[in-house]
This record gives C-alpha cells, structure tokens and sequence, in this order.
C-alpha cells in the first residue's frame, strides 16, 4: 500500500499544468490495480483548499467540482483512508522526537507521515522532498520516473 500526496492529485486537477494527464494517467492505473492505495483527510482538505483558491489556479475549480473529483477517488474500491489509531499520540510523540525541527507549515507533513507510520505504510507518492526528513517513509516522485 502507498499513500498519494496531495501535490499529485492537485496536478491531476489542474489543466494548465504540464504535468496533467501523467498525473491523471498514474490515478487512472491505480483505481485499476488490485492493491490498494491510500490518502487522508488532511490530504483532501489540502487538495480542497489548494484547487479552489484563485491566487493559486488561474482559474480555480469550484468547490463542488473539486469535491466532486475527491469523491469519484474515494468510491474507488481500491482507495483507503487513513486514520488516526489509538497509537496516534504516542507515535506522534515518537516521530516530534525524531524530528525536532518540524515547525510551522511542515507541521500538515508532519500528520500526514504520523498517520503512515500509525498505519504501517511508508511509501507516499509526492513531489514534496520536505518528505525525505521521515526515515521511516520512502517518497517517490512519479515525475522524475
């Protein structure tokens, strides 16, 4: 199982980006696989947030549409959604100790590789290099495949 960033499903959205139909191809091919895959909440709400606002897109999708696309994902019966466990506080503990210089805007990052670890996951399919920081986790970037 891997987790899908939401950089990648933010460029499977956006038609003005170059890297659009890769992206879409690569979902496309893992909505067919029989492995499952993953994403979080957190990284909904990032795609939401990122997708709908008009100084990112130049020309943003509405919130339904945006939901719409998260929705046609998650039916998808080879997608999971990860969530906390009841070890969430402690191997949240363990991972802030391991990386004490997360701060800040790496803190959604930092969620994100907790929920992995928690769930037993360490692949994420991401651009984000800030990924690299996790020991526990192995980033793949699909777009330098």
């Amino acid at each position: 199982m891997f987790l899908v960033d939401s950089n990648i499903l933010i460029y499977a959205a956006n038609n003005q980006d170059p890297a659009q139909q890769k992206c879409l191809n690569l979902l496309h091919a893992w909505r067919q696989q029989a492995a499952a895959w993953c994403v979080t909440w957190g990284v909904c709400y990032e795609f939401l947030r990122v997708t709908t606002h008009p100084r990112v897109f130049r020309s943003p999708l509405s919130s339904g549409s945006a939901w719409s696309f998260l929705q046609e994902l998650l039916a998808s019966p080879r997608t999971a959604l990860l969530t906390p466990t009841d070890r969430h506080p402690a191997v949240l503990a363990q991972t802030l100790n391991e990386s004490p210089d997360v701060a800040g805007n790496r803190m959604h990052d930092l969620h994100t590789a907790v929920l992995m670890r928690e769930n037993g996951v360490r692949r994420i399919i991401t651009r984000d290099a800030h990924f690299h920081r996790f020991k526990f986790l192995e980033p793949v970037d699909p777009l330098l495949q």
